[in-house]
């Protein structure tokens, strides 16, 4: 257990798990990436992009620069993940690599909003499809919070049925993408856009639009770091843990650019610009109003699997600090099946405040600058770790270190500061839930030492 007034790092810096206590395989492990990283983004926030980027090379661009940018974060997560293997995730690696109180801060971010917020973001475009595909339900909230309910209860009751349940939404959801991009490139009438760069990209490139698209890309890309909050649960977490970020990021890098072309080859960009059911709008140019509606409805349970990811995830994170912090105990009690119950019902509460209170881009725009934020840090952590710890057993070490983390914290900083200088309410707002965690961390250590 981590001292909360420990400022350098254990001899036993690298901690080793009770294996054979892993119940999560390496598939589920890589169906939760899948599923926490394909979500809401993907069928929605094209519409926002291309408002200011109407290039079909500077669209692509982006997502791959968003895919290069999950990789980087996937590989040096991977490196803590292995040589850490509790879960927790930034909460856990930056109470070990700087200090407890900087883990604190971060796990607060995903106790109140890093995972609290995309859920409900999620729920909202999952009611946001289900009313385009059925107009008769005329309450979208409702929607929203039905959906959020039936996914904690179902993720309440045992980690095996919680697998299970993932793992059938998340195979459903990638068959879903395959048809869609193939059916895009045989069926469709191509529209007049072309893929190849040229002169007039550039200035777009490096404009503010383009950064702050990108941090709606790399919303679409979270995710890629989910395994390593349930790491204590994984089977062998030292070899499956960075093989579920790696190749579960990889997967959906893919996915993602084939996805986008199709979108952008299908339908006229003045149809896309300012909507938000992108996958709804594409369907219908593809197969008509019968056919939009049927894609509809599937990419609407498509979204359950990233609600569900979540749903999973986040109060393990929750559960740990827990663990570590008496005056959060109850949040680490489980109930019969060990599932961390008080934990999942602190989370379903923000979300249903979210839910009733947030708009889906006000949502988007704030959470992404404070996970940004959040990752940047961790990921700078793999080279104070390395320098602090030099002899320390690392199972994996990041592939293509220093260029790799050097590029993802590149990317990082160039978003945080457009991000800041284009929407500094929101991001204060970021760092204002980040500066809130500070008194509950003061009162823990006192409670603590009393």
């Amino acid at each position: 257990m981590t001292s909360l007034n420990q400022t350098t790092p254990p001899s036993n810096f690298s901690e080793k798990p009770n294996l054979s206590s892993g119940h999560i395989s390496l598939l589920t492990a890589i169906c939760l990436v899948v599923a926490n990283m394909i979500g809401t983004g993907i069928f929605t926030s094209l519409g926002f992009q291309v408002i200011d980027i109407q290039s079909g090379f500077g669209i692509l661009l982006l997502w791959l620069i968003g895919g290069i940018f999950a990789l980087s974060g996937a590989l040096c997560y991977g490196e803590l993940g292995a040589a850490m293997p509790r879960s927790g995730g930034e909460y856990h690696y930056l109470s070990k690599i700087y200090h407890p109180l900087l883990g604190f801060l971060s796990g607060w971010v995903s106790v109140t909003v890093g995972f609290a917020a995309p859920i409900a973001a999620a729920a909202m475009a999952f009611a946001q499809y289900l009313s385009s595909v059925f107009p008769s339900l005329n309450s979208s909230m409702a929607i929203a919070l039905i959906a959020v309910v039936f996914v904690s209860l179902i993720h309440s009751q045992t980690l095996k049925l919680g697998s299970l349940f993932q793992q059938a939404f998340t195979v459903l959801k990638v068959i879903l993408i395959l048809v869609l991009i193939l059916a895009g490139l045989t069926v469709a009438h191509p529209q007049p856009i072309g893929f190849l760069p040229n002169v007039n990209d550039i200035p777009k490139i490096f404009s503010s639009s383009f950064a702050i698209s990108l941090v709606y890309v790399t919303y679409s890309y979270s995710g890629w770091n989910a395994a390593v909050y349930l790491a204590s649960e994984i089977k062998e977490p030292e070899k499956n843990l960075p093989r579920s970020l790696l190749i579960g990021t990889l997967i959906v890098t893919i996915l993602y650019l084939l996805l986008n072309f199709i979108f952008l080859y299908t339908t006229p960009i003045n149809q896309l610009a300012g909507q938000l059911e992108i996958g709804y709008i594409a369907a219908q140019q593809i197969f008509g109003n019968v056919g939009a509606k049927i894609m509809g409805l599937l990419i609407a349970f498509g979204l359950i699997s990233s609600i569900s990811s979540m749903v999973l995830a986040g109060p393990r994170v929750t559960q740990v600090i827990g663990e570590d912090i008496p005056l959060f105990k109850i949040l680490s009690k489980k109930n019969k099946q060990g599932i961390p119950y008080y934990a999942m019902c602190l989370q379903l509460a923000i979300v249903i405040t979210l839910i009733i209170t947030s708009s889906f881009e006000a949502v988007i725009t704030y959470l992404g600058f404070t996970l940004t934020f959040c990752s940047f840090i961790t990921v700078l952590g793999v080279f104070v770790y390395r320098f602090r710890c030099p002899d320390a057993p690392r199972p994996y070490q990041t592939w293509g270190y220093p260029i790799t983390p050097i590029i993802f914290l590149g990317i990082s900083l160039w978003m945080l500061i457009f991000i800041f200088q284009d929407k500094p309410l929101e991001s204060l707002a970021g760092l204002g839930t980040i500066a809130l965690g500070l008194p509950f961390y003061f009162i823990g250590i006192r409670h603590k030492l009393v």
